[in-house]
């Protein structure tokens, strides 16, 4: 299946990127901080969703007592401190070398920011892999429809031969939006039930519990 595909759009942050256990211990490091009711790994993948401020508030953050901008920019300074805690997707690599063999071009789609989106791309010296490196010019995290439409764009392709791969129902709506099929994954930052019921007023959808599945799949 993955052969009949001429791009690969890719999202990063649990994706590409296995940041989501970290991801969960910075939240509980901030719930902690400000007397909330910290949250297991399991219900941290539920209640995940883009936009953050979203997630933010169904785990407790009152934004009328609290400023989103300050609380989103303390967790982000801690996560640019400890990024590198994280580490690549088992088997990303083998995926990413099998698709550069078959001729099938590849780009990064994320809502991270730019900046330190190509610093950390560049730190793992996966830069040879990727066509395009788009992030955002924040790191707030609201959405990344309007990247998605310009990196469309750029790749100068029709959709039915670009496929997305992430791990979010938001990737689902950008693939949606600019007509690529889409496969998501049950590893990253929101559980498969939430994947599965989220998808269901967007169509069919292939999910598959980890990218390493992505290397035998037809």
């Amino acid at each position: 299946m993955i052969e009949k595909y001429k791009h690969i759009i890719w999202d990063w942050n649990g994706t590409i990127f296995n940041d989501v256990e970290l991801s969960h211990s910075l939240i509980n490091n901030l719930l902690t901080k400000y007397n909330i009711k910290t949250i297991t790994l399991d219900e941290y993948k539920d209640y995940f969703t883009m936009p953050v401020r979203s997630y933010y508030e169904s785990i407790g953050f009152d934004f009328t007592k609290l400023s989103f901008e300050v609380v989103g920019k303390e967790w982000m300074d801690e996560y640019e401190r400890r990024k590198y805690e994280a580490n690549l997707a088992p088997g990303i690599v083998d995926v990413l070398k099998k698709n550069k063999s078959l001729g099938i071009d590849q780009s990064i789609l994320s809502a991270y920011s730019q900046h330190t989106l190509e610093e950390v791309v560049g730190y793992f010296n996966l830069k040879e892999y990727f066509s395009h490196i788009v992030g955002l010019d924040n790191i707030y995290a609201a959405s990344k429809l309007q990247q998605g439409k310009d990196l469309i764009k750029k790749i100068g392709l029709d959709g039915g031969s670009v496929l997305l791969i992430g791990d979010m129902i938001h990737d689902l709506e950008v693939a949606r939006e600019i007509g690529a099929d889409c496969i998501l994954l049950g590893s990253g930052h929101q559980s498969v039930k939430n994947l599965k019921e989220l998808s269901l007023p967007l169509g069919d959808i292939t999910i598959l519990p980890s990218v390493d599945k992505l290397l035998n799949f037809d």
